[in-house]
């Protein structure tokens, strides 16, 4: 038995809750996971594409009402950025400061990443000049990174979003909701364009409010996460059913519309089933997580969570690069031998991630500082 085990559970940081934790770095372990496994890479004249198998896979399309989990993430960055802006208020601090402690965390490994693309993409369109499709990939591999922006600009509101909170409470959401219908109904009834644009900030400033909402969320009666979940569910079931909007929670290839970019009411509706989940699942999840094994995971995993999350599309690259050498095809469509490989693309991504997490974690440890 190892020492760890011996020693019985780690003591949890002062103010930390363990489920919050949880919450953040399994939502974006979960959406590192999704892209290794359920990619299609596609090969066109202006080079590599993006799909998944959701089109041709009878029912996967319900997987992403479970596992397309940024709205978690949005709801527990709500309660982070929360306790964050109480903390710089107690010690007198006020906007300047608490926006210079989040960026701390933020740009230094995010910085990193990005001025390492462009070094890349320079180098090799200096040596390749041949090689047209350089810029493309290097675009998808930072396009994961889209809803960092998002984050930062919920971060950057969210002294705002918090007076709102105190003074408007439960009315904030509330409205959120109103006006993202009326977004989806300008757009789809209407059809004035540009206007869906606006349900990019909309929808996701609605799940990050909805966090501040956290402690009195889990102090209220347990029918109340069964009414988010329900609800949310409901809400899903009619949204996806009514001929408008798809229903997978992630882009498919051929549908008219994607639920995510920009996002739709449908997003709102997840957001409540997610929630509610969420709620429902913290007091067996967080037992489990005193034990000593999960807790030394979540350790090891929520430190670099971040650098997993932003060299992840790299690290896939990588493993890609390697197969193609190494002479293995590669399907571009989702048919019996892409399913095959699916074990290796569990795999073999996390092992070229691996050394770019353990070079690339540096950073994050100097913006934590």
């Amino acid at each position: 038995m190892s020492q760890v085990a011996e020693s019985g559970p780690l003591p949890a940081k002062a103010g930390r809750d363990r489920y919050i934790d949880f919450l953040r770095t399994g939502s974006l372990l979960i959406v590192v996971i999704w892209h290794w496994l359920f990619n299609v890479v596609n090969w066109q004249a202006d080079g590599p594409h993006f799909g998944n198998p959701i089109a041709t896979t009878t029912g996967f399309w319900a997987l992403t009402w479970l596992f397309q989990v940024l709205p978690v993430f949005f709801f527990v960055g709500g309660f982070a950025h929360l306790v964050s802006w109480e903390s710089v208020e107690r010690k007198g601090g006020g906007y300047l400061r608490f926006v210079g402690k989040r960026l701390r965390r933020l740009m230094p490994p995010l910085a990193i990443c990005l001025a390492v693309a462009g070094v890349a993409w320079l180098v090799i369109s200096m040596l390749f000049p041949e090689v047209p499709w350089i810029g493309r990939a290097i675009y998808l591999m930072l396009s994961p990174l889209w809803f960092l922006g998002i984050y930062l600009a919920m971060m950057l509101l969210a002294p705002l979003t918090v007076r709102l909170h105190r003074k408007g409470g439960e009315i904030v959401p509330v409205a959120m909701v109103g006006l993202v219908v009326a977004v989806d109904v300008a757009r789809f009834r209407y059809h004035l364009r540009g206007i869906e644009v606006v349900n990019l900030l909309l929808v996701w400033a609605l799940a990050h409010q909805l966090g501040y909402f956290w402690k009195r969320l889990i102090e209220a009666p347990r029918r109340l996460a069964w009414c988010l979940t329900l609800g949310g569910f409901m809400g899903l079931a009619a949204l996806t059913n009514i001929g408008l909007y798809p229903r997978s929670m992630v882009g498919v290839p051929g549908e008219a519309i994607s639920n995510m970019g920009p996002p739709t009411l449908c997003i709102v509706a997840l957001t409540f089933f997610q929630v509610g989940v969420v709620l429902l699942a913290r007091d067996r999840l967080s037992q489990w997580l005193e034990n000593a094994g999960p807790q030394k995971f979540m350790s090891w995993a929520g430190a670099r969570a971040m650098t997993i999350y932003l060299w992840h599309f790299p690290g896939f690259a990588i493993a890609y690069a390697l197969v193609s050498v190494l002479g293995l095809n590669v399907p571009e469509r989702p048919d019996s031998a892409w399913w095959i490989q699916r074990p290796l693309w569990a795999v073999l991504p996390a092992l070229c991630t691996i050394p770019l997490v353990a070079f690339f974690r540096r950073f994050e440890q100097l913006g934590a500082r």
